[in-house]
């Protein structure tokens, strides 16, 4: 399961489509379909160029905390 992320709400306020930020981030639109549908964790550095589309922290883009404590509950 991916990261909760809220990279489909920023897309729409921004007015881009999935395939251009898929070119601005240099992957596939299928990568940031399953992105923005949790499927996928995407690597530290795509995740760092999509907060950078949208002027943002990483943490602002991708939901780590709630990730965090589940692990910490986990283990």
């Amino acid at each position: 399961m991916g990261l909760e992320n809220c990279v489909k709400d920023l897309r729409q306020e921004h007015r881009l489509t999935q395939e251009e930020l898929a070119r601005l981030v240099g992957v596939s639109r299928q990568t940031i379909i399953s992105i923005e549908n949790g499927r996928y964790n995407p690597s530290l550095m795509l995740a760092y160029k999509i907060a950078r589309v949208f002027s943002r922290r990483i943490e602002e883009v991708f939901l780590c905390e709630r990730e965090l404590e589940r692990g910490e509950k986990d283990g």
